[in-house]
């Protein structure tokens, strides 16, 4: 008997990274899990391609578009998800977006992109998580994706930080005015993780000049991780599905930080 056997779960960002991560290690442990991300068709060939995974673990998957920024989309994601499984039980609000700027060239469509997504994303996403629960009158489980970046801020992502920031605060509020509807909010804050989006940041650093060659900023931030090495996206799941299931229950309004200490709070 996995550790979510029964849950229903959805999680967003989830064609590659962590968030692919996340929603394979929750099928291990026996969960429904909707893959969605805004390329739809990729999110389709991740859950084919763990379709196996899932009757192995005993639930079942699906993948799912969405833009997490336009509600009508998060609402037919939530919609296929229910008509796929029943119901929903946890929702990760995992989708995230970063574009390097140095400070003083942050213009304002840098801002609202990042912003867009990070921000009004995840506060949509755990809106109509919320109102589902509601919906069908059970408990039920948020998590949303910080990072390292929410506690303190680092030059050339400012806006980024900013976002994350937004998602600690998003986070305490909605654990305070969801706590009377039995739904718990949470978060986990991952450091320096190597996947695609990783190299995506070291390429924008080097293009603005704030890194002389690739693979410098990574090794920069390793040189801070107390653990010694940078994390694989295997290190973040033992805590996502920890908090997508009953060993969690009693937890809300907190983000467990997951940087193999970076960053001592």
């Amino acid at each position: 008997m996995g550790r979510v056997s029964g849950r229903s779960c959805i999680v967003t960002g989830a064609a590659r990274g962590i968030g692919r991560a996340i929603g394979e290690a929750l099928l291990d442990e026996g969960a429904d899990v909707c893959f969605a991300d805004i390329n739809g068709a990729l999110a389709d060939e991740v859950a084919a391609a763990n379709a196996a995974r899932a009757r192995a673990g005993g639930g079942r998957v699906i993948g799912a578009a969405v833009d997490v920024a336009e509600r009508a989309q998060v609402c037919a994601m939530i919609d296929k998800a229910v008509a796929a499984f029943g119901k929903i039980d946890v929702k990760f609000n995992n989708a995230g977006v970063n574009k390097p700027m140095n400070f003083l060239d942050v213009t304002e469509e840098n801002w609202n992109f990042i912003m867009r997504v990070n921000g009004l994303g995840c506060l949509i996403g755990m809106q109509e998580a919320a109102r589902q629960f509601i919906r069908q009158g059970t408990p039920g489980k948020i998590v949303n994706t910080a990072s390292i970046a929410s506690r303190q801020g680092f030059d050339n992502v400012a806006p980024y930080c900013a976002s994350k920031f937004g998602v600690v605060a998003l986070t305490q509020s909605a654990a305070r005015d969801l706590a009377r509807h039995d739904i718990t909010v949470t978060g986990f804050a991952p450091g320096v993780v190597a996947t695609e989006m990783w190299e995506e940041v070291d390429r924008d650093l080097l293009a603005i000049g704030a890194a002389q060659r690739p693979g410098q900023a990574m090794a920069e931030f390793a040189a801070d991780i107390l653990r010694g090495r940078v994390a694989t996206p295997a290190d973040i799941t033992g805590t996502t599905t920890f908090l997508a299931s009953r060993d969690s229950d009693y937890m809300t309004g907190q983000i467990v930080m997951i940087d193999g200490g970076m960053t001592l709070v």
